[in-house]
């Protein structure tokens, strides 16, 4: 069974960065797609970045070039850079994990990013 632990939430000042980081334990290697979803109150959940066993990415518009989504140590871990944060940004942040080949679609507890000053 995969699961995933998440690290890295916070409280920023707008403007700042964090770093966020997903790692997928079990017998598993080469994810076909890790991705970061987000949350904020009262709204759905919401892609923010994944990024395919291929390397190749995909970022939500209101991204613009602020987050960077990085995979390592076998495609495992999942890392989200977030630059120049905006209070909008405030949310959960749920790592996801997705491989159809094993059937997989596993889900991380959520890491708590707070943008305030």
């Amino acid at each position: 069974q995969v699961q995933l632990v998440e690290s890295g939430g916070g409280l920023v000042q707008p403007g700042g960065s964090l770093r966020l980081s997903c790692a997928a334990s079990g017998r598993v290697q080469n994810i076909y797609e890790m991705a970061w979803y987000r949350q904020s109150s009262g709204k759905e959940r919401e892609l923010v970045a994944k990024q395919f066993s291929s390397g190749r990415t995909e970022y939500a518009a209101f991204v613009n070039g602020r987050f960077t989504i990085s995979r390592h140590s076998d495609k495992k871990v999942a890392d989200l850079q977030m630059n120049n944060l905006k209070p909008e940004d405030t949310a959960v942040y749920y790592c996801n994990a997705r491989d159809p080949g094993i059937v997989l679609d596993a889900w991380g507890q959520g890491t708590a990013v707070t943008v305030s000053s």
